[in-house]
């Protein structure tokens, strides 16, 4: 029997620095996220990391807090309740970090008889430390509890028309009556040294404004080029001109060479080139979460506004949206026959 399972980020329980001090330490132990070796990694999440960190988070998530609970948690299981009456087989949801584990979710899809599971990361760009860990985190738990099932993993898809056109038809939606400048691409950041930990040819991604537009094997891993690339075709639906938009990267931290131009540094110079109106969307997340609701639409606005600007739109995630758990419910199908 075939089943389900998607799996999203994950939450802490509540937004306590008590809940939130053992999801990041899960997190930022992850060797897929902070890829250092283990001694080293202990040292600093544990040693420096999580003696300020779970305050000052705990704060960001109070802020953003529903009363259900944790929006990218709430907005994921609204995703997985419209997509299981469109489809044959059983939707199961986990989260990669945090109580809602991968494990519980494979037990629930084995307890409804499955052995053939589509695996589901919900990251439409492909990167260590959000596809690949779900990957390795999920198959670790197959060989362990459950080595009668059959995994089928669904790669990312940031480049398929569908999701293609989900995005540009939700932009647009959300930008009507809006008269913007300028429209940003705001991606979740990385290091540098995962993409070329990534690059499957050991030798192509230079990072160099030119090696993610010449085509090459390296892209089906590449996370900052699928970046782009999304980038690139969700203009081309839209037919924006190449001044009316850029892209950058969010949510770094310090003491390592990430991925630029950074969003807060951009953001913060915008208005001085004469970008009053920005737009923002945040398309390396499927559900709206702490980076989008409270680093981008609070925080990003705020900076924005201190600099100059004037009008500041926050563009949704595709969260729960019709067309597009259509489009995921078309993919299972497909996938199920």
């Amino acid at each position: 029997m075939k089943g389900v399972l998607l799996v999203n980020l994950g939450s802490p329980d509540s937004p306590t620095p008590k809940d939130v001090k053992p999801y990041l330490d899960e997190f930022l132990m992850d060797k897929y996220v902070i890829d250092v070796p283990y001694l080293l990694r202990a040292l600093l999440v544990r040693g420096i990391i999580l003696r300020k960190r779970p305050e000052e988070s705990a704060h960001a998530y109070s802020k953003i807090w529903w009363e259900e609970g944790s929006p990218l948690v709430v907005l994921s299981e609204r995703m997985q309740k419209k997509v299981q009456p469109l489809v044959n087989v059983p939707v199961s949801l986990a989260m990669r970090y945090g109580t809602m584990t991968i494990e519980k979710g494979l037990q629930e899809l084995n307890d409804k008889g499955v052995t053939d599971v589509m695996l589901f990361p919900l990251y439409p760009q492909y990167a260590m430390a959000s596809t690949l860990t779900i990957l390795v985190k999920a198959e670790e738990i197959r060989k362990k509890k459950f080595p009668h099932m059959k995994f089928t993993d669904v790669p990312a898809f940031y480049n398929k028309p569908d999701y293609i056109k989900n995005l540009a038809d939700s932009i647009k939606k959300h930008l009507v009556g809006f008269e913007y400048d300028h429209l940003l691409f705001s991606y979740h950041g990385i290091p540098e040294r995962h993409i070329r930990k990534t690059d499957v040819t050991k030798s192509h991604c230079k990072i160099d404004g030119s090696c993610c537009n010449t085509p090459s094997p390296a892209h089906e891993f590449c996370y900052r080029h699928q970046c782009y690339e999304t980038t690139k075709q969700v203009i081309k639906l839209l037919g924006l001109p190449e001044d009316k938009y850029s892209l950058t990267f969010q949510s770094r931290l310090a003491g390592d060479k990430w991925l630029e131009p950074y969003t807060d540094v951009e953001i913060d110079n915008m208005p001085a080139r004469g970008i009053k109106k920005l737009a923002v969307v945040t398309p390396a997340f499927v559900s709206d979460c702490l980076e989008t609701l409270e680093e981008i639409a609070m925080r990003a606005k705020e900076d924005f506004e201190a600099n100059g600007g004037e009008e500041f739109l926050a563009i949704p995630c595709l969260n729960d949206d019709d067309e597009w758990c259509q489009t995921v419910s078309n993919w299972i199908n497909d996938w199920a026959k």
